[in-house]
């Protein structure tokens, strides 16, 4: 009987220590599409810093935004300096928490839809957002992914009416994270 509880304990205790661990990522990555009928656009960044607590369901993501990469260099040019503004803005940020945390086991291996809600800056604009995704709890890794659409006019981020017709109004991002604990 005294096995029996202290192997009950000690799962409890391991459940709780699990649930107050931080996951991290420093090489999270965030694409973006833009398809149009004049042009399409796509660039990645494969360095996004990213932290998830479990027990809070808090989420932020830092992204340093020079480290998108385009398949054409004068595309990642002029989005740099002309459209982003990165070296008076350098960083998107979000900062949130995960709305249907008491969903998700991560304590158990699977798949669980999340939905996150918080604040991202874009171009020195904050702005409240929503978005869904899919985390995969699998022995002490979590991986996160996610697709939502961004409007470049609703962060102020000027379009010259020359290159409009290659720009979408709206935008296509997607997040792909592997986090491990946090050492």
């Amino acid at each position: 009987m005294k096995r029996i509880i202290i192997i009950i304990a000690l799962a409890l205790v391991g459940s709780a220590v699990y649930s107050q661990t931080i996951f991290m990522t420093r090489s999270g990555q965030v694409s973006f599409f833009s398809k149009t009928p004049m042009e399409n656009i796509e660039a990645v960044n494969n360095e996004v810093t990213s932290m998830l607590n479990p027990a809070s369901g808090e989420v932020v993501f830092a992204i340093l935004v020079k480290s998108f990469r385009f398949e054409k260099a004068l595309m990642e040019e002029h989005f740099n300096e002309n459209y982003m503004e990165s070296d008076k803005l350098p960083k998107a940020t979000f900062q949130g928490k995960i709305t249907n945390l008491s969903e998700i086991d991560f304590t158990k291996d699977g798949t669980y839809p999340a939905t996150l809600e918080g604040d991202m800056t874009i171009h020195g604009i904050k702005q409240h957002v929503t978005s869904t995704g899919t985390l995969v709890i699998a022995k002490d890794k979590i991986l996160a992914t996610s697709a939502f659409q961004v409007k470049p006019a609703d962060y102020k981020i000027s379009i010259p009416s020359l290159v409009a017709e290659k720009i979408a109004s709206s935008i296509e991002v997607k997040v792909n994270c592997q986090y491990a604990p946090k050492s």
